[in-house]
């Protein structure tokens, strides 16, 4: 079930759990989609996986790469078929420009973090992101597993 915040008026569709924990993550961007009728009626039905997607740059424009956006069921033939297709992401011109200029970076990569509704209209928030090396991952992960063993124990005082 996705969770609606109230502060902002979003409702999270999706988020990329994996992004956080793979990448450090530097700036964050949202981005409108082009999406196909059938594709924003299976956003709003919560049936969309970001875990594999990539953000790519082809003719000066960017591009959502593998997020999988699963077919409608009531959508007729002319539906979406490939749930896997490139969509393009929506963004200002000096945006885009500011993301290319990092991803031609040596190690920097864009990645989707989160695909929310706001106001009916999907979008995606997407961050400039460098790779972790593995014990940059176990350092985090034993980091986050001290401060849950310090929290617990001052709930026990």
């Amino acid at each position: 079930m996705a969770k609606k915040s109230q502060t902002d008026g979003r409702k999270v569709v999706s988020r990329n759990r994996r992004a956080r924990h793979d990448y450090d993550l530097e700036a964050t961007y949202d981005a409108g989609l082009v999406l196909m009728g059938s594709e924003i009626k299976s956003i709003r039905d919560n049936k969309v996986n970001l875990t594999d997607g990539f953000i790519q740059e082809r003719d000066g424009e960017l591009w959502l790469m593998n997020a999988h956006i699963a077919p409608y069921d009531k959508a007729p033939i002319y539906g979406h078929t490939d749930p896997r297709r490139p969509r393009k992401l929506l963004l200002h011109r000096k945006e885009i420009s500011q993301i290319m200029t990092r991803i031609r970076e040596r190690s920097y990569t864009a990645v989707p973090l989160t695909l929310y509704l706001e106001r009916g209209l999907a979008k995606v928030e997407i961050a400039i992101a460098r790779g972790k090396k593995q014990y940059d991952k176990r350092a985090a992960i034993a980091e986050r597993d001290a401060n849950r063993a310090i929290q617990r124990a001052l709930k026990e005082r």
